[in-house]
C-alpha cells in the first residue's frame, strides 16, 4: 500500500537534500575535529575555541536546512503537526532529566520519524531539542550539537526500511533496535561535543591536541566508559521499553492523524 509514503508531510527535494548533506558534513567536522585534525595542525592550538566556532556555525546551518525543507513543502498542516509533536517532546524531556539518563522524549522521536519521514524528522528533532533547552534552561554551546544530534536521530528513524509495508511486531522490533543503538550514538556524539572542553581537568582521559590519533581514541573511549555509559544505557533501555509498550498506540495515532491531515492537499479559503 502506498498511502503511507504519499501522506508524509515533507518530501525531500534536491535543495533540501543538498542542505542536509551540507549540514551533515559540517556536523561531522564539528563533532569529530579532535580526530580529524593532525597533531601538528593549528586547530589543536585552539582546542577551547573550536567547539564555540562549530556551535555558532551549526546554528546557522540548521536554520538553513529548516528553511530549505520548509520551502520544499512544509505547509500549514505540517507546521501544526510539528508544533504539537515538538511541544510533546519538549514536555517529556524534563520528566526524566537528571535521573540515570532516562529521557522519554527519544521514543517519540523514533516513532514520529518513522511515520512522518526523514525530512520532517530532522526539523522535528532540531526544534524539539531547541524547545526543551529553553524549557529546562539548558542553553549553552552544547545546544546546537544537541539539536543536530537529535535531528540525525529522528531522520534515521525515517530512513528505516519497510515504512509502507512493515507492521506489527516486526516493525516494533526494528524501531526498538534502532532506538537502542541510536540512543548510544546520540550519547557518544554529545561526548564528542564536550570532551575537548575538559582541558587539564582530567589529564588521563582529556583530549590531548598534540597526541596521535590512537592515543586520543583510547582517551575518548575511557572518557565515555567513565562518564556516560550508565546514562546512555538508561536512555537506550527506556526507549526500547516505551517503544514496545506504547509504540502500537502512538504509531496508530500518528498514522491516522497524518492520513486525516492530507498534507499534500492544498489549503484553500472560500471567497465568501
Amino acid at each position: 500500500m502506498s498511502g503511507a509514503g504519499k501522506s508524509r508531510p515533507v518530501r525531500l527535494g534536491p535543495r533540501s537534500t543538498a542542505a542536509l548533506v551540507l549540514v551533515g558534513a559540517v556536523g561531522v567536522a564539528g563533532f569529530g575535529w579532535p580526530f580529524l585534525a593532525p597533531p601538528d595542525s593549528a586547530v589543536g592550538a585552539h582546542a577551547q575555541d573550536a567547539p564555540w566556532l562549530f556551535a555558532g556555525l551549526l546554528v546557522l546551518l540548521v536554520a538553513v536546512v529548516a528553511a530549505a525543507i520548509s520551502e520544499s513543502g512544509l505547509g500549514p498542516k505540517a507546521v501544526a503537526m510539528l508544533g504539537v509533536l515538538a511541544a510533546a517532546g519538549a514536555a517529556l524531556r524534563p520528566l526524566g532529566a537528571g535521573t540515570a539518563g532516562l529521557e522519554p522524549m527519544f521514543f517519540l522521536m523514533v516513532l514520529s520519524g518513522r511515520v512522518l519521514g526523514p525530512g520532517f524528522g530532522f526539523v522535528l528533532g532540531s526544534v524539539t531539542m531547541f524547545a526543551s533547552a529553553l524549557l529546562t534552561g539548558g542553553v549553552g554551546p552544547w545546544m546546537p550539537f544537541q539539536m543536530l544530534a537529535l535531528g540525525w536521530f529522528t531522520t534515521g528513524a525515517g530512513l528505516l526500511p519497510g515504512a509502507e509495508r512493515l507492521r506489527g511486531r516486526a516493525e516494533l522490533f526494528l524501531l526498538s533496535g534502532y532506538g537502542f543503538l541510536a540512543a548510544f550514538a546520540y550519547g557518544t556524539l554529545m561526548n564528542l561535543a564536550g570532551w575537548p572542553f575538559m582541558g587539564a581537568l582530567a589529564s588521563n582521559i582529556a583530549f590531548a591536541p598534540d597526541a596521535p590519533l590512537p592515543v586520543n581514541l583510547a582517551r575518548f573511549a575511557t572518557y565515555c566508559l567513565a562518564t556516560s555509559l550508565g546514562w546512555d544505557l538508561g536512555r537506550a533501555v527506556l526507549t526500547v521499553v516505551l517503544t514496545i509498550t506504547l509504540g502500537p498506540a502512538v504509531l496508530k495515532a500518528l498514522r491516522r492523524a497524518t492520513r486525516q491531515a492530507a498534507f499534500e492537499t492544498q489549503v484553500t479559503f472560500d471567497a465568501s
